[in-house]
């Protein structure tokens, strides 16, 4: 039987394997956000985007970059390193371990952060640093202990969002060196030790107790003062309600006066006359008051000659207010003012 196997079927069969080896091993498939660095006999040539690509086999290979990523196991962080040839350009986030770090008033405070990095430049990450993810996590620690050292533990706790800045603006420079982008640092955790917490604990307590104590003062003092006010202003409408209400009063007075005056005659013994009968009467309105307050009355000496007076009066003219009322009717008037003007 005749072999159809020649031999040179044989080197075509193997020349055709090698083309498709060589067209497999040419053949690179980059996947979207994904770049790879490619070398040429050991130096760079290019950058491969996302798509298909193609290399030459043998003479130009993707220069791998070191990764280092933590696992969280419970408390504890394991890190895991990893050679990859194909770089991700997404925003990667690093989820350091805590570090020990000391404030300004000398208190050992352990900090947990996570930094958010994209790698810009493949190329710079790749050859101007050595293991581009252990740089960016030692910067950040080290950026981390000389900002926070700057500062008290309580304006530790009051301005996270100002070391997040204050960090992320200090490593911005050196990382950029490096072809990398940080979009965000973050403080996780701030953990204390016990002496410390608990401190702050009856810190936090006496300053709510103070607060307390200062609301309330300056509600009794809001109170006090608001009360003041009202009685001040209680005082000065009763002060002016007394003022219109003597005035009132004495303008009637001087109004039945006048009326008494006018109907009895302007003579001066007239005068004395009416002037002594309206000091009874004030004297007869106050006895009542005078005989209350004590068990003796003392009646003054003036009054016994007023009330004289007012039986004299009586006894030629008959009172006042018949005088007035008579003197009125006969100018055609009402008595009724000459009533209103005896009951002053």
């Amino acid at each position: 039987m005749e072999s159809y196997l020649t031999p040179g079927l044989i080197i075509s069969l193997i020349v055709v394997a090698i083309g498709v080896f060589i067209i497999a091993k040419g053949l690179v498939i980059v996947r979207q956000s994904e770049v790879m660095v490619i070398e040429r006999l050991g130096s760079f040539n290019r950058v491969l985007e996302s798509g298909v690509n193609i290399i030459i086999p043998f003479v130009e290979r993707p220069r791998p970059i070191t990764m280092i990523r933590y696992m969280r196991m419970g408390e504890e962080y394991h890190p895991m390193t990893s050679d990859e040839t194909r770089i991700d350009r997404r925003e990667t986030v690093m989820d350091f371990p805590g570090q020990p770090v000391v404030t300004t008033d000398n208190v050992t405070v352990k900090i947990n952060g996570a930094l958010y990095y994209q790698i810009i430049d493949p190329r710079r990450a790749v050859y101007e640093v050595a293991n581009m993810s252990q740089a960016v996590e030692v910067l950040a620690k080290t950026t981390l202990r000389s900002v926070v050292g700057k500062m008290e533990l309580d304006k530790l706790f009051e301005s996270r969002a100002e070391v997040n800045n204050a960090i992320q603006a200090e490593m911005e420079e050196a990382a950029s060196k490096w072809g990398v982008k940080l979009t965000r640092v973050e403080v996780q955790d701030i953990n204390m030790p016990e002496e410390v917490e608990d401190a702050m604990r009856l810190q936090m307590a006496a300053e709510r107790k103070r607060r307390a104590t200062v609301t309330e003062a300056e509600g009794e003092k809001t109170a006090a003062i608001a009360k003041a006010q009202g009685q001040r202003e209680s005082a000065i409408l009763n002060a002016e309600g007394d003022k219109e209400s003597s005035i009132l009063r004495a303008q009637g007075e001087q109004e039945s006066i006048r009326l008494v005056l006018s109907a009895m005659g302007d003579s001066e013994e007239n005068k004395q006359t009416v002037i002594g009968y309206l000091l009874g009467q004030s004297y007869i309105k106050i006895l009542p008051t005078m005989a209350q307050e004590g068990e003796r009355v003392f009646v003054p000496y003036e009054s016994s000659a007023l009330l004289g007076s007012m039986g004299m009066f009586r006894e030629l003219a008959g009172s006042p207010e018949d005088v007035v009322r008579q003197s009125l009717q006969k100018d055609g008037l009402r008595g009724g003012l000459v009533g209103g003007a005896g009951n002053v």
